[in-house]
């Protein structure tokens, strides 16, 4: 599979060091199966929220099934949801670990923390976080350019509004959260330069109250298209529904919440990444390192994608996206090329060039074109 070759290209699958559960500081190595043949390997999920909140939490947890499907009687699956982002964490981790856990996946961008704590203490369970920057030498870390179909939706966004105005509903100003802001507003402007995204911070994760709050203040500010970055989308996409607002989703495909007013949405699919990350771990190929357990994919790698068209896009905007995408995928176009300005007009991206991830997730700052401030 693509996911696997990248992989072993980055050096994520390489012996690993123990089967069993250990604590304390062993530095034994071994280039042994996890399991001796026969036994279980035992799988731990966390999630920040429920499993069906048609987002994050989902899209993590349809990848877990994928692992279950998979690999069948040879693994057994720990599920805990609704794990705040907090000691809590550490404690579920640890309890996993203590029922036989050797591979754990905290899926929320706040369980870092939490599983470093735990992971120092077992340096032979492996430990797959999701989205983070930091690693360990049995933590890693994945994550998806999951900007570059923003970029499109932005695109679907541009053609849909009428007032030129987008919003943008976010959680935190974490990196990844202005990415996609700034992704979605260039695809817009790059349908019409004039249209500016506004973007009000809830400062949750997955606060039905807050999401509904924020989505209001937008549509009375005269937001036709609002997209989001929360983890839980049903609120908000069931909201624009009911107002006659354009929606764009994301982690997961929810318009069957709204026939009606459903543009697309940027999301993942973890089935193939999860899977081969179980499967090098338990083949003894998997390698945890400061330098190189940093794992991205993309639209190439089937990793994150575009979601359905809703009735609302029409085919030519439909297949100008595709083809776009099309490119994308090829290498040939990129979500930030060429010149691109901050909000104070300082050029953060010089004409004839374009932004690596790494300079796309440590992003501190908002393209010109959108409203908000980060604090």
């Amino acid at each position: 599979m693509k996911i696997m070759k990248k992989l072993l290209a980055l050096g994520l699958c390489v012996s690993m060091m123990t089967a069993m559960v250990a604590c304390g500081g062993s530095d034994s190595a071994s280039t042994e199966s996890t399991s001796a043949a026969g036994e279980k390997t035992t799988i731990g999920f966390i999630y920040v929220g429920a499993s069906d909140d048609y987002g994050y939490n989902q899209a993590a947890y349809k990848g877990m099934e994928a692992v279950k499907a998979h690999f069948g009687d040879k693994v057994e699956i720990l599920n805990q949801e609704k794990v705040p982002e907090t000691s809590e964490a550490s404690d579920v981790l640890e309890q996993m670990i203590q029922s036989g856990a050797t591979i754990l996946f905290p899926t929320s961008f706040g369980h870092l923390t939490p599983a470093e704590d735990v992971a120092k203490n077992y340096p032979n369970v492996i430990f797959e976080h999701q989205g983070g920057m930091e690693t360990m030498p049995n933590l890693g870390t994945y994550f998806g350019t999951i900007w570059d179909p923003y970029y499109l939706a932005g695109i679907a966004a541009g053609h849909a509004t009428k007032s030129n105005k987008l919003g943008f509903v976010a959680a935190f100003p974490i990196s990844q959260s202005l990415a996609n802001v700034n992704a979605y507003t260039l695809g817009a402007q790059s349908v019409n330069p004039d249209i500016t995204t506004t973007v009000i911070f809830t400062g949750d994760w997955s606060d039905p109250a807050k999401q509904t709050e924020a989505a209001n203040t937008l549509i009375a500010d005269g937001c036709d298209v609002l997209a989001q970055h929360q983890d839980a989308t049903k609120t908000i996409v069931e909201l624009c529904e009911a107002n006659n607002v354009y929606t764009v989703g994301y982690h997961a495909d929810a318009s069957e919440l709204a026939p009606n007013m459903w543009l697309t949405a940027a999301v993942w699919d973890w089935s193939g990444l999860f899977v081969d990350i179980c499967q090098a771990i338990m083949d003894g190929k998997w390698q945890g390192s400061q330098y190189d357990a940093i794992y991205r994919g993309g639209m190439a790698e089937g990793i994150v994608d575009l979601a359905p068209f809703g009735k609302a896009v029409p085919q030519e905007v439909q297949d100008e996206i595709l083809a776009l995408k099309a490119e994308m995928i090829a290498g040939t176009r990129h979500t930030f090329e060429n010149e691109i300005k901050d909000q104070n007009g300082n050029v953060v991206c010089e004409n004839g060039s374009f932004l690596s991830e790494e300079q796309v997730e440590s992003m501190n700052y908002f393209v010109e074109g959108v409203i908000g401030t980060i604090e």
